[in-house]
């Protein structure tokens, strides 16, 4: 079978992006509900994307673990769609969190990332009940709210699906992305107290230009050493991030959030052991002492053709 319509998994980051993650209300039309929207959603992107071709509009839609058990009884399921099981360090933890839908929507302008989360809300309001949801921007020159460039690891666009998008390994789901969301909140007063060299030596590249630090000045702590995976043979692996800053400055909050989409939720979970309990070397991620992992859920995402063939079912 040909490779079927993925959603957006690859995709840049965009200038403005809300995550939205919703619970399935307990009861038989719930499920109804979100299942008849998700046969549609493929169609509703559509239309938004003709009524605003230049503002490079797209969204993706993903199921937890227990809505896809949930909704889709008699059906297979993704190898890798598990509940997120939290990893507790030393020091800290990254926390897990419930989701049954998850929502990723972006654009040039904000209004049409809220004209998608207006009719989410007005078809699924009955059905299901608000967990989170994040307005987020591009700040600068796609930097994170600390200052530095974010994405800066990410594959190339050329190969960006090898790493996103499953492969034969999984044949009924291929097409599809594990996607792993986190919302980070920085102590931006700790921050700004570190001088530039401090903060640099955290994250492990020079803040101005984005320039790797040598080996000999990076700490084994600093932030792109310890979030990286490896297979057997040692070859890095790589997942594609489409990271945003939000923030609400009156009321001192400041954050990134991390989304990694990925071929293999294993890989991600390996950056995440990495950070947080410590890597190879026992070193865990130094920029954790300053950011706070307070969500944390899997989701699987399938190709618009699954989404559209749930129409078939009726």
């Amino acid at each position: 079978m040909a490779i079927e319509r993925i959603q957006p998994v690859t995709h840049a980051p965009g200038m403005n992006a809300v995550f939205i993650v919703l619970g399935i209300q307990d009861n038989k039309d719930a499920l109804q509900a979100v299942t008849d929207f998700a046969a549609g959603f493929s169609a509703l992107v559509r239309s938004l994307s003709k009524r605003f071709p230049d503002c490079h509009f797209n969204a993706a839609l993903g199921f937890g673990s227990q809505a896809w058990d949930r909704l889709f009884p008699q059906q297979s399921k993704p190898k890798e769609l598990v509940p997120f099981q939290a990893i507790k360090g030393p020091k800290y933890t990254a926390v897990s969190t419930p989701g049954d839908l998850f929502f990723h929507i972006r654009a040039d302008k904000q209004d049409i990332c809220y004209e998608l989360s207006s009719l989410i809300d007005q078809e699924l309001h009955d059905a299901t009940f608000p967990i989170d949801e994040v307005h987020g921007f591009r700040y600068l020159d796609g930097r994170a709210i600390i200052g530095f460039v974010d994405g800066t690891e990410n594959p190339e666009e050329v190969e960006a699906a090898e790493y996103a998008v499953v492969g034969d390994e999984d044949p009924a789901f291929k097409g599809g992305s594990y996607a792993f969301i986190q919302k980070y909140v920085h102590d931006m007063d700790q921050w700004r107290a570190l001088s530039t060299e401090e903060q640099e030596k955290v994250i492990g590249r020079r803040k101005y230009d984005d320039v790797e630090l040598s080996d000999e000045v990076k700490p084994k702590t600093a932030h792109n050493n310890v979030s990286k995976a490896h297979d057997a043979q040692g070859n890095e692996l790589k997942i594609v991030r489409a990271n945003v800053a939000f923030a609400q400055p009156s009321k001192n909050e400041y954050g990134t959030f991390f989304i990694g989409y990925a071929r293999h939720f294993s890989v991600t979970r390996q950056m995440l052991l990495h950070m947080f309990k410590g890597n190879e070397e026992g070193f865990t991620d130094r920029l954790l002492d300053f950011s706070t992992a307070t969500t944390g859920c899997l989701f699987y995402v399938p190709t618009y053709d699954f989404l559209d063939g749930l129409g078939d079912d009726e």
